[in-house]
């Protein structure tokens, strides 16, 4: 009993540290040439292509009925994971992997957030619990918009420093507006997260859920690929670093 209780704990820290690595992986790859775009269109590809006969074989004797409101529901999912992936890279690219790993800590709270808002989560101020989740939003997102606005100013002020301040302005320009994007990352992550909840109460096949999600993704992001990139070079996996993101996505 105890072991199962535990279970949905060591998941999420286990999903957070390979969170954590594909932002170390994805800024790599980005920092070698790689659009965020392709490396979204990419990713989902080969995820669909993989968890296509996973989920069938999986889920090959208890497989719920796929009705259009569950389609739709696919389809939701896919868009705002779409649209949070989209965001993520993008603020990671103009940051940092350590701001982009600070600002998973966000998604908890926003998450709880809207589960309040849409009536999943019941609070009861007079509770430890309640207080303890009210408490722990205020301190992570608070931490989080202080770690994107003030960085500190540096310690030893030089004169090559003081001559390179416009480089430096544009530095601290990304920074903020790569949290800012990473903001927007967490609440479209803790909406995909609430969809998920609500899809998996009416379709409890995980995998097929996870498929669904990750083919719908590939859609949309192959019809911004389309239009935003041109170049028929983007779309080559070389340098190595590239390929390696791609599979460990």
């Amino acid at each position: 009993m105890e072991l199962k209780v535990a279970l949905p704990f060591v998941g999420m820290v286990m999903a957070e540290c390979a969170q954590v690595g594909l932002i170390v992986v994805s800024k790599a790859a980005m920092s070698k040439g790689m659009s965020s775009f392709i490396f979204v269109c990419y990713s989902n590809a080969l995820a669909s292509l993989i968890l296509l006969p996973s989920s069938l074989l999986l889920h090959r004797s208890q497989r719920p009925p796929l009705t259009f409101s569950i389609i739709c529901g696919f389809f939701l999912l896919g868009l705002f994971g779409c649209l949070a992936q989209f965001f993520g890279y993008a603020g990671i690219n103009l940051s940092s992997p350590t701001l982009g790993t600070a600002m998973l800590n966000l998604v908890p709270g926003f998450t709880f957030m809207l589960a309040v808002a849409l009536r999943m989560e019941k609070v009861d101020w007079r509770t430890s619990r309640t207080l303890a989740k009210a408490m722990g939003t205020i301190v992570s997102i608070g931490g989080a918009f202080i770690l994107t606005y003030y960085r500190g100013p540096p310690v030893l002020m030089t004169l090559s420093s003081l001559n390179a301040s416009p480089q430096r302005f544009m530095q601290l320009s990304n920074w903020v507006i790569g949290g800012s994007l990473l903001a927007v990352d967490c609440v479209m992550a803790s909406a995909w997260i609430i969809i998920q909840a609500l899809i998996l109460k009416k379709y409890p096949a995980e995998l097929i859920v996870v498929f669904f999600y990750c083919f719908f993704v590939t859609i949309l992001s192959a019809i911004v690929c389309v239009v935003v990139e041109r170049d028929p070079f983007a779309w080559s996996l070389k340098p190595n670093i590239r390929l390696a993101a791609v599979l460990y996505s």
